[in-house]
């Protein structure tokens, strides 16, 4: 399209501006974002140039994902700059609703997917998920794509996502993108924007521990109680690091494992300090390209 990238607000409007490029016969391409765009966010809209005629990104944070004493109100946000970025990344629109246009007055309905989405993060923050599949379904339901781009980073919340769609029947593409890294291997996200000085360096601890565990796995070590024992020790290393969850899952159904495999992720989340809570995961038996 011609013109520079539009914006959108209103859900009605965004709709219909989708069943206009349909009817044209282009395909859409959505990246759902909170905002706060970092590299990673770019090389997802990277992706779905590649993947449809046209790219709608979406930003939005979503209220109903963030708990009790969670970070909703200091979750960065910069949208003039979040704009900017897209702009210069080629995105055809930015979907930028409010929550009352989201969630007006009245509305009592969630999408919840049951069993994966009940360990892992969802143990620690209860009700996540279900604001998650819950914005989700909406924002495909207005935006009407051929596909949708997420990342690995979110490696639960990407296998939480493909069972709606498979169990809903939905009509779109679900496409995933390798897990984006700073130079020295720290996952790409925006919360990173919390650490200071004193935490940046610390936060280290969740790739090192996923690089020692390929290290043990290359050199044999494949009974997971061991493996776990040594990211504890890792993270435990750390004086302002707290390790919250360490768990080796299978890569597609997230059930537990006690034995590593090349099937086998390491999925795990750590506290850094009073604010900061990151996670990160992995294939255990091969050491991905750092995109």
């Amino acid at each position: 399209m011609s013109g520079g990238m539009e914006i959108i607000r209103r859900p009605a409007e965004m709709t219909r501006w989708a069943r206009q490029q349909a009817a044209a016969g282009r395909r859409i391409c959505l990246v759902p974002t909170m905002g706060f765009f970092h590299e990673g966010h770019l090389r997802l809209m990277d992706m779905a140039g590649r993947h449809g005629d046209l790219v709608v990104v979406s930003l939005f944070v979503n209220p109903t994902q963030f708990g009790p004493g969670e970070d909703l109100d200091a979750y960065p946000r910069d949208v003039g700059r979040d704009r900017d970025l897209a702009a210069g990344r080629g995105v055809d629109l930015l979907f930028v609703p409010d929550a009352d246009a989201m969630y007006p007055p009245g509305f009592q309905t969630r999408v919840e997917v049951e069993k994966i989405s009940r360990h892992l993060c969802g143990r620690f923050r209860p009700g996540h998920f279900a604001g998650v599949t819950t914005v989700v379904c909406k924002l495909l339901n207005i935006v009407r794509p051929d596909a949708a781009v997420f990342g690995e980073k979110d490696f639960q919340q990407l296998a939480v996502i493909r069972q709606m769609v498979r169990d809903l029947n939905m009509d779109v593409e679900i496409l995933a993108h390798p897990t984006v890294r700073e130079e020295d291997g720290l996952a790409m996200s925006s919360r990173n924007a919390y650490l200071d000085a004193r935490l940046r360096p610390q936060a280290r601890c969740l790739y090192q521990a996923l690089e020692r565990v390929r290290e043990l796995v290359r050199e044999g070590e494949l009974d997971c109680v061991v493996l776990r024992q040594e990211v504890e020790r890792l993270v435990g290393s750390y004086p302002d690091a707290e390790l919250e969850y360490a768990e080796f899952v299978h890569r597609d159904t997230l059930a537990e494992t006690t034995r590593a495999d090349r099937q086998t992720v390491l999925a795990l989340a750590v506290r850094l300090g009073e604010r900061v809570r990151l996670i990160d995961n992995g294939l255990v038996a091969e050491h991905p390209d750092r995109t």
